[in-house]
């Protein structure tokens, strides 16, 4: 059955997800028409872009919900997403629009991917405003190039009233000339862009920087959270909601499950949970663990980076060396594992990843272990105090798909666990 699937053209099954998509809307009533739909795509952080935009709504006394990769919120009431789907199906979108109008809610922030996108999950959903975060390498198994892939993301902005466009990405003009409707830019660095960060200062325990006269503290660490909090704090302001509220609310943010969280031990081992399932998002992620430890004089000399990572099955192919190329040049222990292969061999997965690792000798600061729990047990045995252990590619998800089955599986559980072993 899995094959029969495979051997059918996409083009022809989006005309059955569109069929579907018109049933859900007319069957629930085109319910976004009654609540204020904020979209946010990209390819690096989307959930947490979402977490953060729906803060600032909140710290504004709207009522709102929230579907995202992790969870799903309506007024506060929460639910882990364990789907495994960004963007659930047109039936659950619909339906979860319809619960959250129920509930009063003035808001929707909907994280939106391109798999949605091309299928027309969201066919029908009345986005007020969309968001991008950036746009880099991922997902060309399905949309086979880049431009195709940028393509399925821009559908998002062709009748919001309001854009909101990162300027550091590549090719934001992309996106605000498909946009008709009000238009905000955001920005590190471009003095162009009406939401602009200044004074940045990345820490060991926060990073701060001003936009206007007013002072931001994220409890997030790193530039690509500035990213995330300059395009929610641009939604806020398109919302008339003052910048004195926003940054209230995104201090008020301690951690997104599963996004640079970090896992407190009596070991004193710096263990780091984090999605980064792409070539860029590794990179920022592992600088930013670089940064962190030489900025730190009590550990900077003999501390080690030891990375636990994988690559997903029946996903691009082509970035698994590069994402191995990536940590190999940047930790110091480098131990290659199962991530969710779903119909594809794991070994021959954690093979073409090792194809990038550079300068390893396997067995001595290189493994390739199949069973990611025996690669996690490793990881603590390698790690001394002040060590950093990076664990990649799950994130806070709760399930590895493996062929047709769907175990359950938590990273932060299974360090927990082996740690008390």
């Amino acid at each position: 059955m899995h094959k029969l699937k495979q051997s059918i053209p996409q083009n022809i099954k989006n005309i059955y997800h569109l069929a579907q998509a018109i049933l859900a809307n007319l069957i629930y009533g085109f319910p976004s028409k009654k609540i204020k739909v904020i979209g946010v795509t990209g390819t690096n952080g989307k959930t947490t872009t979402v977490q953060m935009i729906a803060k600032i709504l909140e710290e504004a006394e709207f009522k709102t919900a929230v579907a995202s990769t992790i969870n799903f919120r309506i007024n506060g009431n929460e639910e882990i997403n364990k789907t495994k789907f960004t963007t659930l199906s047109s039936w659950a979108v619909q339906k979860f629009i319809k619960k959250a109008i129920k509930n009063k809610c003035e808001y929707l922030v909907l994280e939106t991917s391109s798999h949605s996108l091309d299928q027309y999950r969201v066919w029908g959903v009345a986005y007020q405003t969309a968001v991008v975060t950036n746009i880099t390498r991922e997902h060309l198994d399905y949309h086979k190039t880049m431009e195709e892939y940028r393509k399925a993301k821009i559908r998002l902005f062709k009748k919001v009233k309001t854009a909101v466009v990162n300027l550091d990405m590549e090719k934001p003009e992309e996106f605000l000339s498909i946009a008709t409707g009000k238009k905000v830019t955001y920005s590190l660095k471009n003095s162009k862009a009406d939401v602009l960060a200044e004074n940045i200062e990345v820490g060991i325990q926060d990073t701060r920087y001003k936009i206007q006269d007013t002072n931001f503290k994220l409890n997030l660490l790193g530039e690509f959270n500035i990213e995330n909090a300059l395009a929610a704090t641009s939604v806020g302001l398109s919302e008339n909601i003052d910048l004195e509220t926003i940054a209230r609310a995104l201090e008020k943010i301690k951690l997104v499950p599963g996004r640079m969280e970090r896992v407190i031990n009596e070991k004193e081992i710096n263990i780091i949970i984090d999605y980064a399932v792409t070539p860029d998002s590794l990179e920022k992620l592992y600088e930013l663990i670089k940064s962190i430890r030489d900025n730190s004089p009590e550990i900077r000399e003999s501390s080690k980076i030891i990375a636990v990572f994988g690559s997903c099955g029946e996903r691009d192919r082509g970035k698994r060396p590069i994402m191995g190329e990536i940590v190999s040049k940047k930790a110091d222990f480098v131990i290659v594992t199962n991530e969710d292969p779903y119909d594809e061999d794991p070994m021959q997965i954690i093979n073409e990843v090792s194809e990038g690792i550079k300068n390893r000798i396997e067995g001595n600061n290189f493994w390739k272990i199949l069973d990611r729990r025996e690669a996690i047990r490793k990881a603590l045995e390698l790690a001394k105090a002040g060590d950093f252990i990076v664990v990649t590619g799950k994130g806070a998800e709760e399930i590895m798909a493996v062929g047709d089955k769907r175990i359950p599986w938590n990273d932060r559980k299974v360090i927990e666990e082996e740690l008390n072993k």
